[in-house]
């Protein structure tokens, strides 16, 4: 098994997952415990690396504390790779989508840093995946995977971003991807 991955992101409440209707059969939807909202990705950087990170996260929160961003769900739209071969299918944010933008590009690099040394190069996108294509997935079902997210409506799905969860690999991936490994609250919001 590879190095499993680390990464901050914010939980959510993923149970609008459940909802979702005639989801492509190749595609892996996302369980509701696993749907949050990236703030840095750390990548196989270790529990070392990652506890460095959560020392700069804690750091960050004592000197200028976070405040919670109240948001809704947008478009979903392909994320990673090109268009025709991308690896997740993700919701923007609609409501919100200016608060969260700012808060990932003034948090994650301090993170990253920490972790790995280097900064994330890509700008800041704010996006909750909710369903990843399958690797044997062909041309075809990736292009039923877009037509499917392009007749979602998530608008109606309000999301809380209150809470900093440091993630990891679950022990066991065929039910969840990830588990949380410790959290930290944020500030109500203004």
């Amino acid at each position: 098994m590879p190095r499993p991955n680390w990464f901050f992101g914010f939980p959510l409440d993923g149970a609008f997952v459940e909802a979702l209707t005639d989801v492509p059969t190749f595609l892996r939807r996302y369980h509701p415990d696993d749907i949050h909202l990236t703030l840095a990705f750390l990548g196989g950087c270790g529990q070392e690396g990652a506890e460095r990170a959560l020392a700069a996260l804690d750091a960050r929160l004592e000197s200028a504390p976070l405040h919670a961003i109240d948001a809704t769900l947008g478009e979903v739209v392909p994320m990673g790779g090109s268009r025709r071969d991308y690896t997740a299918l993700s919701a923007l944010l609609d409501r919100g989508r200016a608060e969260a933008t700012a808060c990932v590009s003034e948090v994650r690099d301090p993170l990253t840093l920490a972790a790995t040394g280097r900064r994330e190069k890509r700008p800041a996108k704010p996006h909750v995946t909710i369903a990843r294509p399958m690797r044997r997935a062909t041309s075809e079902a990736r292009a039923e995977g877009l037509a499917w997210a392009a007749e979602l409506d998530l608008r109606s799905v309000r999301v809380r971003l209150d809470r900093i969860a440091l993630y990891t690999w679950s022990e066991n991936r065929r039910d969840r991807l990830f588990r949380v490994v410790t959290e930290r609250r944020l500030t109500r919001s203004t």
